[in-house]
């Protein structure tokens, strides 16, 4: 579909990308990897054809439709969501609106017969491309669309520019899926995305017939939708049919090929320049000393991948001990005037627990979070234990930083021991690299300065860490750094985040907020989410198990008898078990209605309305969300029955 052959990019001197090949065929679905800068979003743009190269050439088929969503974009402010969305249909109301011209047209017609064919003609094409895609197949696909990605039917009639750059993201995202394009060029999708959006994102992903080209810096998100990897390294691309998980695995495997390679040609290099320095002046030997000058000018230097600081390891600095309990809650309730937003919350962390808060947008996660830090007010009892030293990373990190202290300076500042020897080192593994450590923080980006707070808070000693989204902008490498640093921790840790490959093997106890209550959960987010899941994943083995068993042949005498009876026991069955699915489907999809209308009304309260109105509001919405969600387990029960 797709070629691409000795692509380079040069920017003056700088040399970005010297040697790109590869083909993307029909229905793959790629992982396009690398450090930050490597050049990966390049590639996309080039694909898309909003770049040109400066050296090689781009080949595709003449016939195939590319969608491509950048990491920035821009979004008419003259439309409402619904209109705006409603774009990605453009192609299709131009059908529609032409064939109803040629309706009218035909009304009019005063018998002239061969213009009169002509029209009949067109209109039957007309009416066959306007049958692909059905207006009402249109609007349904387009609310199911925005309602997967978070947007509620309230949204639908807001205007884009009153919506964060996050959520323009989504409604860009969900034109481009909507236009169902033949190539998705996909860079960062799941940034601003929560948990339950990314995977039902992922579903969709996988389930679309579509050839798929994505960057992102989510493992888990790539594991589930990739199959194929494409490493961007020192201007080059190194390919693997396999997920990001596995080629993790072949190029380590690879690199260290590399090494000795390149430790082996080193040595032959010592070995003939040594040669040439001991015989250069001896006549008898000028002969050959000729022949290895010769030698080694022909040799190629055997290049070493960038150094991968992911090998860091950073250890907390030492806090002093704490208490057995570090923190004790008994019947903490937080609301805002009539709004309850969680009530009796009783739990006990002792030192070392490393536990998660998870839960859907609007529970109350980063409320108690603020409760234990005593930001907001509370009832019920909070007690920090004996000699505790909090560290805390609020989402507001980044803007809490020093605007006038330079990269280095902020790290310099708060790093005490041995670690000083190896700030920059560090500051390279958070990609502050060269020139970049002297800039300002006051010049720096959102995701810089978020980086830079997580570094400096890594830096201070504390003996209970409390983050709150803390993986948000950094890419992969730096997110390993980081939690293999947390793994090593001796302290307590809470952390509220929705990235399952970051908190899976960190966290040994996760906290689930919903339905005004918190619930204690033990294992890790895996096993809370298997758990969560277990209807569905006994039905699929019970399905995967059915088809993998060949059936016992029958006796001849029963055969015919035996298979009607069992013919129509089926056709019954699969009716019952369609009907349970669709109300299953049905209540899933008001459960994300619900809950999207929840973040809508949470984040007008953060703002500062807490009317009566907006609270009676909240107060239904949860209602109608606790409805949803017991019919939608009364149908997961019953499927379950269905299919012991």
């Amino acid at each position: 579909m797709i070629s691409l052959n000795g692509i380079g990019v040069s920017f003056g001197a700088v040399t970005l990308l010297k040697d790109i090949s590869f083909i993307i065929n029909k229905g793959e679905k790629i992982a396009l990897t690398g450090r930050n800068g490597a050049g990966k979003s390049t590639i996309l743009k080039i694909i898309a054809g909003v770049q040109s190269p400066s050296s090689g050439s781009l080949s595709r088929q003449n016939d195939i439709s590319v969608g491509y969503l950048p990491q920035h974009m821009t979004i008419s402010d003259t439309t409402t969501l619904l209109e705006e969305t409603r774009k990605a249909f453009s192609d299709t109301i131009a059908i529609n609106d032409e064939l109803n011209r040629c309706m009218e047209e035909l009304a009019k017609d005063e018998g002239n017969e061969e213009a009169h064919a002509r029209l009949l003609e067109k209109i039957d094409t007309l009416m066959h491309k306007a049958s692909l895609n059905s207006a009402s197949d249109m609007e349904a696909e387009l609310e199911q669309t925005l309602l997967g990605l978070g947007f509620t039917k309230d949204d639908f009639s807001r205007h884009t520019s009153e919506f964060s750059g996050g959520w323009r993201m989504r409604i860009e995202l969900a034109k481009i899926l909507l236009k169902k394009p033949d190539v998705l060029l996909l860079d960062e999708p799941t940034n601003h995305l929560d948990i339950e959006s990314i995977q039902w994102l992922e579903n969709f992903l996988k389930n679309r017939n579509r050839t798929i080209l994505l960057v992102s810096h989510d493992k888990a998100f790539l594991d589930n939708v990739t199959t194929r990897t494409i490493d961007i390294n020192c201007g080059r691309n190194y390919d693997y049919k396999v997920n990001y998980s596995k080629f993790v695995v072949l190029r380590q495997e690879r690199l260290e090929q590399q090494r000795r390679a390149y430790e082996n040609q080193q040595k032959e290099i010592a070995d003939i320049k040594d040669f040439i320095e001991r015989f250069r002046y001896k006549a008898t030997k000028a002969v050959q000393v000729q022949s290895r000058i010769k030698q080694l000018e022909k040799i190629v230097p055997i290049e070493i991948d960038e150094v991968d600081n992911s090998h860091l390891s950073l250890r907390f600095p030492p806090a002093a001990r704490s208490g057995d309990f570090p923190i004790i809650a008994e019947k903490v309730s937080k609301s805002y005037g009539s709004l309850n937003v969680f009530n009796d919350v009783e739990f006990t962390l002792r030192r070392g627990d490393k536990v998660a808060f998870v839960g859907k947008n609007g529970e109350g996660k980063s409320t108690l979070v603020k409760c234990i830090m005593n930001e907001v007010d509370f009832n019920g009892s909070l007690k920090l234990g004996h000699n505790i030293t909090i560290g805390y990373f609020p989402q507001n990190a980044a803007q809490m930083l020093d605007d006038k202290l330079t990269v280095f300076e902020t790290v310099d500042y708060v790093a005490t021991g041995p670690i000083r020897t190896r700030l920059k080192d560090l500051l390279g593994a958070f990609l502050f690299r060269g020139e970049d450590v002297d800039k300002k923080v006051a010049v720096l980006s959102g995701g810089e300065k978020t980086r830079l707070a997580m570094l400096k808070l890594l830096l201070q000693p504390a003996n209970l860490l409390i983050l709150d989204e803390p993986t948000n902008h950094l890419d992969i490498n730096t997110k390993e750094i980081l939690k293999e640093a947390l793994k090593k921790f001796d302290g307590t840790l809470i952390v509220v985040s929705h990235d399952r490959d970051f908190l899976d093997g960190l966290v040994d106890k996760v906290y689930e907020f919903g339905g005004k209550k918190v619930r204690e959960h033990l294992g890790g987010i895996y096993d809370f989410l298997r758990a969560k899941g277990i209807a569905d994943m006994k039905a699929l083995e019970t399905a995967s198990t059915a088809a993998a068993t060949p059936s016992a042949p029958a006796s001849p005498a029963a055969d015919k008898p035996s298979a009607k009876q069992n013919y129509a026991q089926q056709k019954e069955q699969e009716r019952l078990r369609k009907r349970l699915q669709k109300n299953v489907e049905k209540a899933e999809e008001e459960v994300g209605w619900h809950e999207a209308k929840l973040r809508s009304l949470e984040e007008k309260m953060s703002a500062g309305d807490v009317s009566a109105s907006i609270l009676k509001e909240y107060e239904d919405t949860k209602t109608l969300l606790d409805d949803a969600m017991r019919r939608w387990e009364e149908g997961q029960m019953n499927l379950e029955k269905l299919d012991p």
